[in-house]
């Protein structure tokens, strides 16, 4: 009777770690590109929670946005020439419920604990200071990476509709989601991050974005 053992060649085993190298390679990317896409959905998900809460606060406050409220009444007016983008999040505690929707998925920043301790660095998102149900396409909050013509000064970026605008490649690689002033929510190339601004509102007029840096 034959008893000897029967098992893996060396070559055997060599073209079974060649197979799973190929599909690994085969697979990653797929993998990779439906973790952005899980992310910008998140993302997406986060700043319809934003808008909402916005709206919620703004009805609650003579229809204007935290940023046209002087900070005796509740708002932030005294914090929209400056470097202060947490706190258009702050006052708002109440309706957003938790930091951690203030936080983009494919960002690196951390979240939080809890709106008593939120900082810049705890916000992935801009905020649109001149904002308002009059202009409903114009810019309320979106991703913290878009860029204009010139830096941004004291924390706030000056875009002009038909002007320049981009995003960089920190968060969703060269797109951006937006939540405009009307409570929806878009995802942007570059081309059509312009052709929103394009359409935002007086093509006279500059609007001036809070960035959390």
């Amino acid at each position: 009777m034959n008893t000897s053992k029967r098992g893996f060649t060396l070559v055997a085993l060599l073209v079974v770690i060649a197979v799973i190298a190929i599909l690994a390679a085969m697979l990653l990317p797929a993998l990779a590109q439906a973790k952005r896409k899980a992310q910008t959905i998140n993302c997406v998900n986060n700043l319809k929670q934003d808008c909402l809460a916005f709206r919620i606060w703004e009805g609650d406050h003579g229809d204007l946005l935290p940023m046209a409220v002087t900070e005796a009444k509740g708002g932030t007016k005294e914090y929209t020439t400056g470097a202060d983008t947490y706190r258009h999040f702050q006052v708002m505690s109440n309706e957003l419920s938790t930091p951690k929707i203030l936080i983009c998925p494919a960002d690196t920043r951390t979240a939080a604990a809890k709106f008593a301790r939120l900082k810049n660095e705890n916000v992935s998102y801009f905020v649109g200071l001149e904002a308002n149900d009059a202009n409903p396409q114009m810019f309320l909050v979106g991703d913290r990476n878009i860029t204009g013509t010139e830096a941004p000064e004291n924390g706030v970026l000056k875009l002009v509709p038909g002007g320049a605008a981009s995003w960089t490649d920190a968060i969703h690689g060269k797109k951006g989601n937006v939540g405009l002033a009307d409570g929806s929510v878009q995802q942007f190339t570059g081309t059509a991050l312009r052709q929103a601004l394009q359409n935002s509102g007086d093509p006279t007029n500059t609007w001036h974005l809070a960035l959390p840096e």
